[in-house]
């Protein structure tokens, strides 16, 4: 029997769906880079195959205000939104709202990376399916770099130091707006995300440890917020602390930065024609600090169903045709989104398009997972005091060693309240 015909809204995040019409629907903007455009490509072959009707929300590019505003909905059991695009972390802290898609994409998941599924099952339940992985990189201007003698910095400090003397030189040559690194410094989950690289690969560990135990506060910790600290203002500019992706793809994509970390969206994006740095770059893993090793944060997308939806089996066909080999493969080619099926990384097209998808397996293999596995559903709020101490260091509010000592005392408060 024919599926009821599905108007539905993604919102760089959200798909809607209710009674009226698809037209009576509103559009909202705000998303990342040119998510949504790059979406309606899929959706529209969608269309044509199911005979659904798909409309695209956009949600707020931060993915705090993406999950605030996902929580209203879903506590308010709103049966308007049929499937929500939700980021790694949220899946123990929004599974009793979703369907289990453990049964229905079970053939369709054997195909993907076992990790990616892992992540996304509580309980026994299969929370939401993948659209792709992620874990970000440096990026380097190769031409900088090969002007001045330099090397891709395998250590924070040789990023430091190579950042600075090429920051300086080019000022000195008339390029008075050129910094040295730019970065996601604003008080957001990105933050957290910045934060825990520099942290893990300082040989700090990470945020809670896998066991649940709260292992922020120590001194390689303290050191490695330290150095972040003395970017600032030095090879990164003053509004790094308000820098979200698209603040620090904005400097960086203008051809005034030399070094940028950033997620695999960026690639594509940088090597458009409007693009400053188009063939004047590439992309390393990230720098190890005094622990010795790189450390990129895991992220990635993925698709869950709402329970509250009354169109649930057009929903599943959704989130199985966007999770597809097929929709992934053509996402990896046009615009270098990772795929969470292994076997593409090994596709002769996709390398044709896109060569750095191969080379990413290596910055995906030093991916660290936040700690939302462990904090259940208090890892926002765990998030939230992590990236406020950060931030707090990173603007001269108190030393990281004060500031995370404040950290592990507020956790532990948290941990007893609600997260054990």
């Amino acid at each position: 029997m024919r599926l009821r015909k599905m108007a539905a809204v993604l919102a760089a995040g959200v798909l809607f769906s209710g009674a009226a019409s698809a037209e009576e629907l509103a559009l909202v903007a705000g998303s990342i880079g040119k998510d949504i455009s790059e979406l309606r490509m899929q959706l529209d072959a969608f269309e044509k195959e199911s005979g659904h009707t798909v409309k695209i929300v956009e949600m707020p590019a931060s993915t705090t205000d993406q999950f605030g505003q996902y929580r209203l909905w879903l506590s308010a059991g709103n049966q308007d939104v049929d499937v929500y695009r939700t980021d790694v972390i949220w899946a123990p802290q929004l599974a009793s709202s979703f369907v289990d898609l453990s049964g229905p994409l079970a053939e369709e998941a054997k195909k993907q990376n076992p990790s990616v599924i892992q992540s996304q099952t509580v309980d026994g339940k299969l929370v939401a399916f993948p659209m792709y992985t992620d874990a970000p990189a440096l990026y380097y201007r190769t031409d900088l770099l090969e002007k001045y003698g330099k090397e891709p910095p395998k250590t924070w400090k040789e990023l430091t130091d190579t950042a600075k003397e090429i920051q300086d030189k080019e000022r000195e040559a008339g390029n008075s707006q050129m910094n040295g690194f730019v970065f996601q410094g604003a008080p957001y989950e990105g933050l957290t995300c910045d934060g825990l690289e520099w942290i893990a690969s300082n040989g700090g560990g990470q945020i809670v440890s896998p066991e649940g135990d709260i292992t922020i506060n120590n001194p390689k910790a303290a050191e490695a917020i330290e150095m972040a600290k003395g970017w600032v203002g030095t090879i990164a500019p003053e509004g790094v602390l308000s820098y979200k992706e698209e603040e620090s793809r904005g400097v960086w994509q203008t051809g005034n930065a030399v070094f940028m970390r950033n997620w695999p969206y960026a690639y594509a994006l940088s090597n458009g024609d409007d693009s400053a740095v188009k063939g004047k770059f590439d992309v390393a893993p990230l720098p190890a600090g005094e622990g010795g090793k790189s450390a990129a944060c895991l992220g990635g997308w993925n698709l869950a169903v709402s329970k509250y939806s009354q169109h649930q089996e057009a929903a599943i066909a959704l989130v199985k045709f966007l999770g597809s080999e097929k929709a992934q493969k053509e996402r990896a080619m046009n615009t270098a989104r990772l795929p969470t099926v292994p076997e593409l990384y090994d596709d002769p097209d996709i390398a044709k398009a896109q060569p750095i998808v191969a080379a990413w397996g290596e910055v995906v293999e030093n991916a660290v997972p936040r700690p939302s596995a462990p904090t259940k559903k208090q890892y926002n709020e765990v998030s939230k005091e992590f990236w406020t101490a950060v931030n707090e260091t990173l603007s001269g509010r108190g030393s990281a060693a004060d500031n995370l000592d404040k950290l592990e005392k507020r956790l532990r408060r948290l941990k007893r309240s609600a997260w054990e």
